[in-house]
């Protein structure tokens, strides 16, 4: 069984990309051996975020055996991410 990823798009100069930042870090702290969370530049990975349309930063992504789940725009908070990625895991 593949571990859900969490894809975290931001850019080094948002604002509130700053603010998601340490929400992110947080569930990767308390999560890590049942989800892969993967941080990317979206102005460094432009094959990515094309990939995934990223038009507003932060864009969190949730994606289950190649397959998006939830996708938020904005600032989201873990309680409501962890809602999403706790019944992919268990």
């Amino acid at each position: 069984m593949t571990k859900p990823v969490l894809y975290d798009f931001f850019t080094t100069w948002c604002g509130p990309c700053r603010i998601q930042s340490p929400i992110i870090d947080g569930i990767a702290e308390r999560l890590s051996d049942k989800v892969d969370v993967r941080k990317i530049d979206a102005e460094e990975h432009g094959d990515l975020s094309a990939k995934y349309e990223i038009r507003v930063v932060p864009t969190i992504i949730v994606e289950k055996d190649g397959k998006v789940i939830r996708r938020w725009e904005g600032v989201t908070d873990a309680s409501e991410i962890e809602a999403v990625l706790t019944p992919l895991f268990e």
